[in-house]
């Protein structure tokens, strides 16, 4: 399943474009790229009304690698980055990308690198049982680069997803269970099969590919190469 984020009415319809985003609740640039995406949407909408844009969540995970417990924050950035010092001001150039997007980006409240696969599960599990992942999508990766909250936890997740139509209980199954463990395996194995190397990556109608959270003007033309052909 996916979300038919112009919800038209059935009758005014003459095309659903689908649109398969993949991307990690952990990836600073995935949350503006989809702001811009979703942007772009709407800018559209004004002129194709009879047009719907399906989108997909694909699960991506930058570190599949990732222990499930995930790892304390300042031991991630020495890991991946060398240190706090050189980190910074790459923290300060996304913080400032994303800021005319609307996306609040507060390095320093992280503590956590965290394991994304439970995260994912969740949003696909919503996918398949016909519900819109956006919504949970959005507050995942505010909970996270916002708020500074473990999205790998269990309790955690089940606090955030509440909102959202899903109970502890189901959140509490998923998890422990890795029920969508296949399923994230499965999309991180459909992006190498497509040469997908970094996310975000936005494919288009099945047949083209928009890389990194371009602008929203990018984006609006890509759609509209899509909507033309």
């Amino acid at each position: 399943m996916s979300a038919n984020v112009t919800a038209p009415s059935a009758g005014s319809l003459s095309r659903t474009v689908p649109l398969e985003v993949y991307a990690d609740l952990v990836c600073p640039w995935c949350w503006i790229g989809e702001r811009r995406l979703f942007a772009a949407i709407e800018t559209l909408r004004l002129t194709a009304h009879d047009v719907a844009f399906d989108l997909v969540w694909r699960p991506f995970q930058l570190d599949p690698g990732m222990p499930p417990e995930g790892m304390p924050w300042t031991a991630f950035v020495d890991r991946k980055f060398g240190g706090l010092a050189a980190a910074e001001p790459m923290f300060a150039q996304v913080t400032a990308a994303g800021a005319p997007d609307g996306v609040d980006f507060r390095f320093e409240a992280l503590t956590r690198a965290p394991n994304t696969a439970a995260a994912h599960g969740l949003l696909v599990h919503l996918q398949q049982t016909g519900g819109n992942p956006w919504p949970l999508a959005e507050a995942l990766f505010a909970a996270h680069f916002t708020h500074g909250r473990d999205i790998g936890e269990m309790e955690t997740l089940a606090d955030i997803a509440a909102p959202h139509g899903l109970s502890a209980d189901v959140v509490r199954d998923i998890v422990s269970g890795a029920r969508y463990a296949v399923d994230v395996a499965q999309s991180q194995r459909e992006a190498a099969r497509l040469g997908i190397r970094g996310v975000p990556f936005v494919v288009l109608d099945s047949r083209y590919g928009v890389s990194g959270a371009q602008p929203q003007a990018v984006f609006v033309q890509a759609l509209q190469r899509a909507l033309e052909d």
